[in-house]
């Protein structure tokens, strides 16, 4: 079993010292913490529930006295590494990303979670691509950012089809470089995830030789700094109950959700449509035990290809707060 680090004994630490219910059962007599007057939050383009949200404008209304500063990232492991060095306070990755991040030591806290999004990534090839299955990834050249869900995807599609890490030649590049690399013709495939996903399909010359269906839940994680999980607990609450109802919001306004979406991306009506279309109802919960089984399936396979420096124990960095909330109450 791996023994704690210290980064695991720092999240126990504000595993037992905080909690907040996720709903309106909250005991009356919780005391909310004084909100921070500058609330940090990270996200990327895929993040749909944030990007709408801070368009929005209605988590401000929810945070009267805090400044709310967004700050964008092209993938998750720049946006982790942002959070670790304390730049942001929150942000939301895809499933990979954290496992990179607790296995190189950075501290943070998984603290909610979206539904599975089962269809939101693919292997892309371009239209007049001679390939057909994944077997015919043998020797081919793969833009992936390195650490990303993508990452993790492919190395599940070469595994079904019977290839070792070693038989494909990996091009790591962030989300705009691989597909300039991809309409170029400089790599044979692309493993890549939404928006970029459906920008390809729509708006450039290319087919899905596989989606992620069946391969990966492509779970949408959110992380936090301890040090504010211990400090603003209530705050982080606030926060995913607006995303929840941002989401609401979203399918109950498809038009509009699809219009602002796309203003703020730069991507066409069509490709933000059908992001959209694909993406299930995803309201933001606690970190359940199937996601942390989720992410501890991915961190194993990680490590048993050595592609992060140790195996990592994923409950170790899970805030719990329901549990620490209940605990209390039986005393």
């Amino acid at each position: 079993m791996t023994q704690p680090t210290s980064i695991s004994r720092r999240a126990a630490l504000v595993l037992a010292t905080t909690g907040v219910l996720w709903n309106a059962s909250r005991p009356a007599h919780a005391q909310a913490a004084k909100p921070p007057a500058e609330l940090r939050i990270a996200f990327q383009k895929g993040s749909v529930n944030l990007a709408l949200l801070r368009l929005r404008g209605s988590l401000e209304q929810r945070l009267p006295g805090t400044s709310v500063k967004w700050v964008e990232f092209p993938a998750g492991p720049q946006l982790l590494e942002a959070l670790a060095v304390g730049s942001v306070d929150l942000g939301a990755t895809g499933d990979t990303p954290p496992v990179f991040a607790q296995a190189a030591g950075k501290e943070l806290l998984y603290v909610g979670a979206e539904p599975p999004k089962p269809d939101a990534s693919a292997v892309l090839v371009r239209a007049d691509s001679p390939l057909r299955s994944s077997v015919e990834l043998k020797g081919k050249r793969i833009a992936l950012q390195k650490g990303s869900s993508s990452h993790y995807f492919l190395l599940k599609v070469l595994e079904r089809a019977q290839l070792a890490w070693g038989d494909v030649q990996p091009h790591y590049l962030p989300p705009a470089d691989a597909r300039a690399a991809f309409e170029r013709g400089a790599i044979d495939a692309w493993a890549i995830w939404d928006p970029y996903y459906a920008a390809a399909e729509i708006e450039g010359n290319a087919r899905a030789l596989t989606t992620s269906r069946g391969f990966t839940n492509n779970n949408s994680v959110y992380l936090a700094a301890p040090a504010f999980v211990q400090r603003y607990p209530d705050t982080l609450q606030r926060v995913f109950d607006a995303l929840t109802e941002t989401d609401h919001w979203a399918r109950a306004n498809r038009r509009d959700a699809a219009q602002r979406y796309a203003d703020f991306s730069g991507l066409t009506l069509a490709t933000a449509y059908r992001l959209l279309e694909r993406r299930p109802p995803s309201p933001v919960g606690p970190i359940t035990p199937q996601i942390v089984a989720d992410q501890q399936k991915v961190a194993d396979v990680f490590a048993q290809l050595q592609l992060i420096p140790r195996p990592i124990r994923v409950a170790d960095i899970a805030w719990q707060p329901a549990a620490a909330v209940t605990q209390r109450g039986a005393l």
